[in-house]
């Protein structure tokens, strides 16, 4: 029988393709084409528009730093916002956190998390029926909108590329709204991509929130499976800068957090170092940020 091979369609001139050992979904929603599939080296591995979003055998990376980062450099993330994420794993690690009493996810596309619940039931673990949560199927963009001011204290945004569905989270409007509704210690964090293929992504999202926030900056995880690098994370701050945190304080957050132990990747140690970003990166910031 002949083999078959998934092949990532993010760049028309690189990419990445996986062995497919079973399909187990293939769904076109109201909003994207989701995909579904068991590979032999990564596990269960879910696909949006024919781009891999999260392995079963590396989503830890991306999801620990998109979390625990802006719930930790805030001096007490109580009440948190997820735009995105469908697959719970955000929603999950945001619960670890002892110190967070409201979580509230708003996904648009329902297909993504009822076949996450379904294929990769792992992802999210029991978050989905934790009493804190508020899973909502809906639109972010209006949900941001209609939010009241300084209702929560940290903003995750778990979208795609700035491209089809997930454009409208990349606008000058989005962002105001979003530095609005966050508290006055309030943080935002989103991915930018992979700076090595996409620095545009990194300096015109840097530079739209700069407009709204005192502090922007970014820092860096290494996810096996976004390829071409570092990919970063954005991140602007309504309070303190968030790369001014010591080792030691982070330490200190973590342990009331309860989360020290836990983790694959993120450390206190990793948490500082992941600013230091390389020049080449860096460079792509605009001087705007701080």
């Amino acid at each position: 029988m002949a083999e078959t091979w998934l092949n990532e369609t993010l760049y028309p001139d690189w990419g990445q393709r996986f062995l497919v050992t079973r399909e187990l979904a293939r769904v076109k929603s109201d909003f994207q084409d989701v995909v579904v599939f068991e590979s032999s080296s990564h596990g269960r591995v879910l696909v949006l528009d024919g781009v891999i979003q999260i392995t079963e055998r590396d989503e830890f990376v991306y999801q620990e730093m998109l979390t625990h980062v802006p719930l930790l450099a805030h001096p007490c993330a109580k009440r948190v916002l997820i735009i995105g994420a469908g697959d719970g794993g955000v929603l999950r690690r945001v619960l670890q956190h002892d110190t967070v009493e409201k979580a509230v996810m708003v996904e648009i596309d329902g297909a993504v998390i009822e076949l996450s619940k379904q294929y990769l039931p792992d992802i999210a673990g029991d978050a989905w029926n934790d009493p804190r949560a508020e899973v909502i199927v809906g639109d972010g963009i209006d949900y941001v909108a209609k939010a009241a001011d300084g209702s929560f204290d940290v903003i995750i945004v778990d979208s795609t590329d700035p491209i089809g569905v997930g454009e409208v989270l990349f606008t000058d409007e989005f962002y105001s709204n979003c530095a609005r509704i966050l508290s006055a210690e309030g943080l935002i964090v989103n991915q930018c991509g992979v700076p090595f293929m996409q620095a545009d992504e990194l300096y015109e999202t840097s530079l739209r929130r700069a407009k709204f926030f005192p502090h922007v900056g970014a820092y860096v995880a290494a996810v096996p499976t976004y390829v071409g690098g570092f990919m970063t994370l954005g991140v602007a701050s309504k309070g303190q800068a968030p790369n001014t945190q010591t080792v030691e304080q982070i330490r200190t957050r973590a342990e009331a957090a309860k989360i020290l132990g836990t983790t694959r990747y993120w450390t206190p140690e990793i948490h500082v170092g992941s600013f230091n970003l390389p020049p080449y990166i860096a460079e792509h910031l605009p001087k705007t940020g701080k």
